[in-house]
């Protein structure tokens, strides 16, 4: 079956082909970067992670990902003057927690990372070119604010299915000079409460950029005029995607060809934000919780499904993480484990991940081969465990969540292996002693073997064919959304 994606903008799943063959250019809405990055941040970078990979790992495409930075809007202005500080220096700062929090969880770098404000000459162009073909305009009052048109683009509603006689007025913008109250801004003029760094000189007047014209522009720019995907938030479609594609399409280019959306991380049935007062964010998260279990649980769900956060929800994901472990590190005691090639991979993962990245069918299957993988174990059947581990590894590392991948400071190098070894060795002589005292009915010699083994992280589970060992996980930290909520608010706003 060939790689098939839900597009928004048809409503409907659609084979996947790419419009240049072998590569994929993809441009995924980054964050407003006017707070640090909560787990409703997150998602959207982890889910389109796993489409990337997929694409690369599995379909061999090249792909080019744009994750862009919207370090200049209304926001971040509103922030920086409430907090007392530029807003530059602001935005800089959120933008390193949200590259801390991305790197955390194993999301791979994108290949370009535009900030907006490296754009502006990009941005005018496009803004000429719409004035130009008669679906812009500036404002009559020498504000030095530009509107779209919306009336002049038949097409406007058509990714959101919405008539644009239902829709409200746009608000993004003083209504002062406008034809419609739905049309939109292109540019901003500057105000006199605003700071003067953050307005640019433009035929139109000094301002700054619409929300909505800086992923056009960066787009393009990198992308070049059409390119296959566009991702996001799901309540990014409307307004902002929306005017994204109008107005990229009305200057005449061919825009996204496939408009994917992933859905929002909920606590207590409510989308994360400041004002529900129930934002989690990811540095405080990871205190104390093990990166690659809040990796798995934001990745374990299918992309457009909620995830409802509540506080045993982490604890889920640990567990998990750590059956996958456990199977690891039993079966490299036996041999080395060497990942599958794609070609090897089950085939109920591979049908899963191209029915629109069905990851928790995919999930299904890695877990499977892990409990086959541990009933080989007990039968001591070698070649069948370490065969399981391979493909147990290879589907992991496709989802991001491999605990052998170096990322998570497992399997990296040559003295990792031999340290391994050398603890195997060490333990299995004190799990041959503790028999041997069993046998010789000494049960508090054997006993307090354990007890040793144990007090420095050795768990030990007896099993029909001997006595098994792993390592103790750290323990799970669970936020509470409700003792942690005042420290840790901050508004969601991706663009």
């Amino acid at each position: 079956m060939s790689l098939r994606l839900f597009d928004t903008a048809t409503r409907e799943l659609r084979d996947f082909t790419p419009r240049e063959a072998g590569k994929v250019g993809m441009y995924i809405c980054g964050l407003t970067t006017q707070g640090a990055p909560h787990i409703g941040h997150i998602r959207f970078a982890v889910a389109f992670d796993v489409l990337r990979r997929w694409l690369e790992t599995g379909h061999g495409y090249e792909v080019t990902l744009v994750r862009n930075v919207t370090d200049i809007d209304d926001k971040v202005l509103r922030k920086a003057a409430e907090a007392g500080e530029d807003w530059f220096a602001l935005t800089y700062r959120n933008e390193r927690l949200t590259t801390e929090a991305l790197d955390a969880l194993g999301v791979e770098p994108a290949t370009y990372e535009p900030r907006a404000t490296g754009h502006v000459p990009d941005m005018v162009t496009l803004m000429e070119t719409l004035i130009e073909k008669g679906h812009a305009y500036a404002a009559p009052d020498g504000s030095g604010d530009v509107y779209f048109d919306v009336r002049s683009w038949p097409e406007y509603g058509s990714l959101s299915n919405q008539s644009l006689d239902d829709m409200v007025a746009a608000e993004d913008a003083d209504p002062r000079g406008k034809r419609d109250p739905r049309d939109f801004a292109l540019w901003k003029g500057r105000k006199a409460e605003e700071p003067e760094s953050a307005s640019w000189p433009t035929p139109f007047g000094v301002g700054r950029p619409g929300w909505h014209l800086e992923c056009s522009a960066m787009a393009r720019r990198w992308l070049g005029d059409e390119f296959d995907i566009h991702g996001g938030g799901i309540d990014l479609r409307f307004p902002h995607h929306e005017n994204e594609q109008a107005q990229s399409r009305a200057a005449g280019l061919g825009f996204a060809r496939y408009w994917l959306h992933n859905a929002w991380v909920t606590v207590k049935g409510q989308k994360m934000g400041k004002s529900l007062g129930n934002s989690l964010e990811v540095r405080h998260l990871l205190e104390g919780t093990r990166p690659i279990v809040l990796r798995y649980y934001l990745t374990a769900a299918h992309y457009r499904s909620m995830i409802e956060y509540h506080p045993g929800s982490l604890d889920e994901a640990a567990a998990a993480v750590e059956r996958i472990e456990g199977f690891l590190e039993r079966a490299g005691r036996r041999g080395t484990i060497a990942a599958v090639a794609v070609a090897d991979l089950p085939a109920a993962f591979v049908e899963s991940m191209d029915d629109d990245l069905g990851v928790s069918g995919a999930l299904a299957v890695v877990h499977d081969t892990v409990r086959a993988g541990n009933s080989a174990l007990d039968e001591d059947d070698d070649e069948a465990a370490l065969a399981a581990a391979g493909a147990v590894v290879a589907m992991t590392d496709v989802l991001g969540v491999n605990p052998l991948a170096p990322h998570w400071g497992a399997g990296g190098n040559g003295e990792d292996a031999a340290a391994a070894a050398a603890l195997e060795a060490l333990v299995r002589a004190q799990l041959d002693a503790r028999q041997a005292a069993r046998q010789e009915r000494d049960f508090a010699r054997a006993d307090e073997i354990r007890d040793t083994l144990s007090s420095v992280g050795i768990e030990i589970t007896d099993t029909p064919s001997g006595a098994q060992w792993s390592l103790a996980r750290p323990s799970r930290g669970t936020a509470d959304p409700d003792s942690t909520n005042a420290a840790l608010g901050a508004e969601k706003a991706q663009g």
